[in-house]
């Protein structure tokens, strides 16, 4: 980075999110004051068990939520990657569809070619381009929904439990992915409960249960706590025979 103090390409200062179930009395704090700064260009993993507001956090980053309360800031427009990469997919197409968001950015039509000619690129999709975007893999799918994404400039990207449902040689392809969108200069939020997949990766770690958040700093300062009362397994476990290959 160029500037010695760059502006955070995301800053949350006291956040809440309340969702009211019917009335006051009855209300659920999903978020209860949150402060995060992420640094521009950094590779920052979100961890936590379900229910500790990771995907309301990534709602409210990515413009899909409002907080309660509360101040949030982003650099640029954050693009997001869901959890289930197919309820991304627009287009019959990966051409059609990484066309759909430059096309509504108002985008000239030859623009629109070009951008979405290099973003396939990016993505190892090109010869794909003009196949049923359903035939595609699931990890072909998240590498679909990344290139949408690259299309639209984006360059905060947020991913939202990417391992779900892949193989062993999806999660290598997704893997390989986020590395090169990082050393290309995006801003990568990934979240997870898998964090042995990722944490390797990451130089800045977040930790949130029931809307708290536990911990934020370095991930090797994180790996020598206790991380079982965050409701997380520690990634450092190791197995020595058949019988500890169980949770």
């Amino acid at each position: 980075m160029s500037l010695e103090n760059p502006k955070p390409a995301v800053h949350l200062e006291e956040v809440y999110k309340i969702f009211l179930n019917g009335g006051k009395e009855n209300r659920t704090v999903a978020l209860n004051g949150i402060s995060i700064d992420i640094e521009t260009g950094s590779f920052t993993v979100v961890g936590g068990a379900n229910g500790s507001g990771k995907s309301v956090l990534m709602e409210i980053i990515a413009g899909l939520i409002d907080a309660t309360k509360g101040k949030v800031e982003t650099a640029s427009r954050p693009g997001l990657i869901f959890q289930d990469a197919s309820a991304q997919i627009l287009g019959d197409t990966p051409r059609e569809d990484v066309g759909v968001g430059p096309e509504n950015l108002g985008m000239k039509k030859k623009d629109v070619a070009l951008k979405v000619e290099e973003s396939l690129k990016k993505v190892s999709l090109i010869e794909k381009a003009d196949l049923s975007a359903e035939s595609l893999s699931g990890g072909e799918k998240r590498r679909l929904a990344v290139a949408s994404i690259l299309a639209m400039d984006c360059d905060i990207m947020i991913f939202d439990e990417p391992y779900a449902n892949l193989d062993y040689p999806g999660v290598k392809d997704v893997n390989r992915l986020l590395k090169e969108l990082h050393e290309n200069g995006k801003t990568i939020i990934l979240l997870t409960h898998e964090l042995e997949k990722c944490l390797g990766m990451a130089d800045h770690f977040i930790v949130l249960a029931k809307g708290e958040k536990l911990f934020d700093g370095k991930p090797e300062d994180a790996l020598s706590m206790d991380m079982e009362e965050w409701g997380i397994r520690n990634p450092l476990v190791s197995y020595s025979d058949l019988r500890s290959l169980v949770w």
